[in-house]
């Protein structure tokens, strides 16, 4: 009888240590994502590959190669629709999700708050969060994908920085910035809803020395009017 309990917990042991290594090996090999940006995708993977790993450390009726195996094969799931997500645009909408105004020009907008099922408690206290105590005082707010919200104050309400000092504040040209190239596709749908088109793209491009939208990673029209745009292959750092 001791043996078998002597073994018992050898058996405990070893997958405690199994379970811990494959876990963190997978965690790792998934990226830093899974961490800091949980989209439906990542909490989804997080949960499951968490559950799974629990079973396998405590249920002896589940054999230590069974559930490897389905720790490794839950995280190639993820990582294989990580990879879809990434290449492509409508396949990231249907996975995580876009992100959703919930709040324009001061006012709310009733309708995505509905979809969303986000309360006005909860919107309150995501606005505090950014130092934010008065719906008033905001001009912008975007509820990203991961849960999280992005605020744009209004311009008598933003921290004075040093080009605020005895500098005029510039007209904006638009309310906020907008994607209008994505993985080298010009994004019509965001032109239109600017009054913009693919001349006026193609014009600011070559100002860039850009011969073809298909050489830009990313596009974005700025609230002065201008386009800003990073190339593929060009080292951020």
């Amino acid at each position: 009888m001791g043996g078998a309990l002597h073994m018992d917990i050898n058996e405990l042991i070893l997958r405690v240590v199994i379970g811990f290594f494959v876990l963190f090996a997978m965690t790792r090999w998934l990226g830093r994502k899974e961490i800091s940006q949980m989209t439906f995708l990542n909490f989804t993977s997080a949960i499951a590959i968490g559950s799974i790993t629990a079973n396998l450390v405590v249920n002896q009726n589940l054999s230590i190669l069974n559930g490897v195996l389905a720790i490794v094969g839950w995280a190639i799931i993820t990582y294989i629709l990580g990879v879809v997500e990434l290449k492509s645009k409508k396949a990231r909408k249907v996975i995580s999700g876009t992100p959703v105004v919930v709040i324009k020009e001061g006012k709310l907008v009733n309708r995505t708050l509905q979809s969303t099922r986000l309360d006005l408690d909860s919107l309150n206290a995501l606005l505090r969060q950014k130092n934010i105590f008065s719906i008033a005082d905001v001009d912008y707010a975007i509820l990203e994908t991961n849960g999280k919200l992005t605020v744009l104050p209004l311009d008598p309400k933003k921290p004075v920085t040093k080009l605020d000092m005895n500098v005029p504040i510039t007209p904006k040209t638009f309310p906020i910035p907008t994607e209008v190239i994505s993985d080298g596709r010009i994004l019509t749908k965001n032109l239109k809803k600017l009054k913009l088109d693919t001349n006026w793209v193609q014009q600011q491009l070559q100002q860039h020395n850009i011969t073809s939208a298909s050489d830009v990673l990313f596009g974005q029209v700025q609230t002065d009017g201008t386009l800003f745009v990073h190339v593929r292959g060009e080292n951020s750092e």
